[in-house]
């Protein structure tokens, strides 16, 4: 009897296939197919049905992975537990990020710490929508929003807030004048996120102010997409500061409104709720936290 085949079967039903399971464990996807072909013919039983899309259980899958399931679940958590409890800043860091977090925060820390590390891997994850650490086994999982959170068995550790501006190119400001307050950028095209519906500001004085966006020119929540459409005249962005400071070098946008400050972009570390943190989560969390200048 190989446990490791069990293991394997559940792998492929938590990882939603085979492919996905092979990257979750490292290995080629031959090897996951041949483990189930294994354990298939060890039981006498077809476990799953392959589609190019998905796998499906069959009767005697569903009967097994309800048996073992949660078994093997519990040994690996138990093993990571163990793991975190030691010293050694090791093995696959596996993290999502959105675009304009992770290629100007998590990517340079990343990539410090495996400089520091030589056994640390790190995969990295572009997500533009949100993602459940749980159902997808990330390590931990960055979520950028304008409100709280909900209640979950997650871990949220907000880690720090990003600092916004709103930025447009000189040809955008030549057509339309630059705006001295925030409810001229009314008159102006404006880029949003998904989730805008208003851009709040604060005055030098402590006055709040809100400009509606119902209408934008382009709606997206690619933070990148925006800026590349601000820097083509085509509109005012707001995006985290620290993702337009080349630009701004550049001369390809200005910022606007130096005299207000835009509501900051919070930033949430998610992470299954009933592990202990194993080093290499600690380590990056840590860094993160003494980049930004702020204790988590």
């Amino acid at each position: 009897m190989n446990w490791d085949d069990y293991d394997v079967f559940c792998r492929v039903i938590e990882h939603g296939g085979f492919s996905a399971a092979a990257r979750a464990l490292e290995r080629p996807k031959s090897t996951v197919s041949a483990s189930i072909a294994r354990l298939e013919a060890e039981l006498s039983a077809r476990l799953m049905e392959r589609t190019t899309r998905q796998v499906r259980l069959t009767e005697a899958g569903e009967t097994l992975y309800h048996g073992i399931g949660p078994l093997f679940a519990g040994l690996r958590e138990a093993r990571a537990d163990a793991l975190a409890q030691g010293e050694a800043v090791a093995g696959t860091l596996r993290v999502a990020s959105p675009y304009e977090f992770g290629a100007n925060h998590v990517g340079p820390v990343a990539c410090s710490l495996m400089a520091r590390y030589p056994q640390l891997k790190v995969r990295l994850d572009v997500e533009h929508e949100a993602i459940n650490p749980l159902e997808r086994h990330y390590d931990i999982v960055f979520a950028m929003l304008d409100v709280g959170l909900p209640a979950s068995s997650l871990i949220q550790r907000r880690m720090f807030s990003l600092e916004r501006g709103v930025f447009a190119s000189p040809q955008l400001l030549e057509q339309y004048g630059e705006p001295a307050t925030p409810q001229e950028l009314g008159a102006l095209p404006l880029l949003c996120g998904l989730a805008d519906t208003k851009w709040t500001f604060t005055a030098a004085d402590g006055t709040a102010s809100a400009v509606p966006t119902p209408l934008p020119r382009l709606n997206s929540g690619n933070a990148d997409v925006r800026r590349q459409a601000a820097m083509a005249g085509l509109g005012v962005a707001r995006i985290t500061a620290t993702f337009c400071a080349q630009a701004v070098r550049e001369g390809h946008l200005r910022r606007l409104l130096p005299d207000y400050t835009c509501a900051p972009l919070r930033v949430y570390a998610l992470l299954p709720g009933k592990r202990l943190m194993p080093a290499k989560v600690r380590m990056l969390l840590d860094a993160l936290s003494q980049q930004a200048g702020v204790a988590i």
